[in-house]
């Protein structure tokens, strides 16, 4: 089986599909993936072909706002016409050469969804938060249709969708492009336990739960009690930091902080405090007792696999959304403010309190039951 598969230039939606993608060029099939320079290499490891989308005259640049993409649904679709037509010329020469059997294309990689229609090959969505309809949309600030009225009213958008058709592109309106549907067949990388109103979604949707990366550097457990505070690799707030450093000082807990790429440094750290620009993550998950993250959908996903009950601080409404699930489940509490008691109280409550403990578990354990990669191969098998 040949397969194209398309994502936009984002660490937290490449990396859930490469655990599938190394499962499907294991058994013999054929992986072609359509992305940029600075992910080839992990994209290589996976055993798929790479395709470079760089290099393209992309109207607005796809990589330098990978990250608005997913916080802004109104300039992401204003970016998916400039770069499928950027992309255009590219994608239907090598899908002529491809020939694939079916196009996977992560959610917001919508040059993807609009080849598969253009060219006329079976589509499946690699959704890599949870999956979006009508009724998960409560989760989310806006709803699917709150979007589409901000689209309709802006006339760049009409004039893109018309750019579209004149380039074959088979494209009726805006929510065609932008909303799945119960016949979509799609990947979702959680569980139905974790997704809201999974109930609501058709079995072409299969939830085969996250993509958990192997520990590769173990790290030791010097306490009692383990802390882990990450809040992704963007986040700059030097306040958060040094109150939950001075918050945390005298608990006797050990605390791991990942900072990412921010470049402040904090002298004279207490002794159970370490801070570092990165870790392996799912060693320190591994051992700890409570989790302060951001709520990106991978985080916080891979915090509960290891049953550690989470202190929620999401940044964009796609990790509000995650935060409101997890509250909904009782498996953690969200942050009220950024104050040293604040920051402290909440960590109390999910250390000390079992329950919050208890529904992490039930939410790893349904993780834990999923098909995982074995099913999503077997599902484009079928196709």
């Amino acid at each position: 089986m040949k397969i194209a598969w398309f994502c936009i230039p984002a660490h937290g939606h490449t990396n859930p599909t490469l655990g599938l993608v190394k499962t499907l060029t294991d058994a013999g099939h054929q992986v072609f993936y359509f992305s940029f320079e600075d992910f080839r290499k992990k994209i290589e490891r996976a055993g798929a072909t790479f395709v470079s989308c760089d290099g393209y005259d992309f109207e607005m640049e796809a990589k330098e706002n990978a990250d608005r993409v997913g916080k802004d649904k109104v300039f992401a679709t204003e970016l998916l016409v400039s770069s499928t037509l950027a992309l255009d010329e590219m994608t239907s020469r090598m899908i002529g050469e491809i020939k694939p059997d079916v196009i996977v294309s992560d959610s917001v990689a919508f040059w993807g969804k609009l080849a598969a229609m253009k060219h006329d090959v079976p589509y499946v969505s690699s959704t890599t938060t949870f999956a979006f309809n009508k009724y998960s949309a409560k989760y989310m600030q806006e709803s699917a249709w709150d979007i589409a009225r901000m689209l309709v009213v802006m006339p760049r958008i009409n004039k893109q969708l018309k750019r579209l058709r004149e380039n074959g592109y088979p494209v009726r309106s805006i929510l065609e492009i932008v909303q799945n549907d119960n016949d979509t067949n799609t990947i979702v990388y959680t569980s139905k336990y974790f997704q809201p109103c999974s109930e609501t979604f058709s079995d072409r949707y299969h939830f085969i739960g996250p993509s958990i990366r192997p520990i590769t550097e173990p790290v030791e457990k010097t306490a009692e009690k383990t802390v882990y505070i990450s809040m992704g690799t963007v986040n700059q707030n030097r306040e958060f930091y040094r109150n939950c450093i001075h918050a945390l000082a005298d608990t006797g807990w050990q605390v791991i902080i990942s900072m990412g790429t921010n470049t402040d440094h904090f002298d004279d750290l207490p002794d159970n405090i370490q801070v570092h620009e990165s870790v392996d993550q799912m060693a320190v998950l591994s051992i700890a007792d409570a989790f302060i993250t951001h709520c990106g959908m991978n985080s916080a996903s891979e915090g509960l696999y290891f049953g550690v009950p989470l202190v929620l601080f999401p940044q964009t409404p796609e990790q509000d959304a995650v935060a409101k699930r997890t509250e909904e489940l009782g498996a953690g509490v969200r942050l009220q403010s950024i104050s040293e008691e604040d920051v402290l109280d909440a960590l109390t409550k999910v250390i000390h309190e079992p329950q919050y403990k208890q529904e992490a578990e039930r939410i790893s354990e349904s993780f834990k039951a999923c098909g995982g990669a074995a099913e999503a191969k077997e599902f484009l098998e079928s196709l």
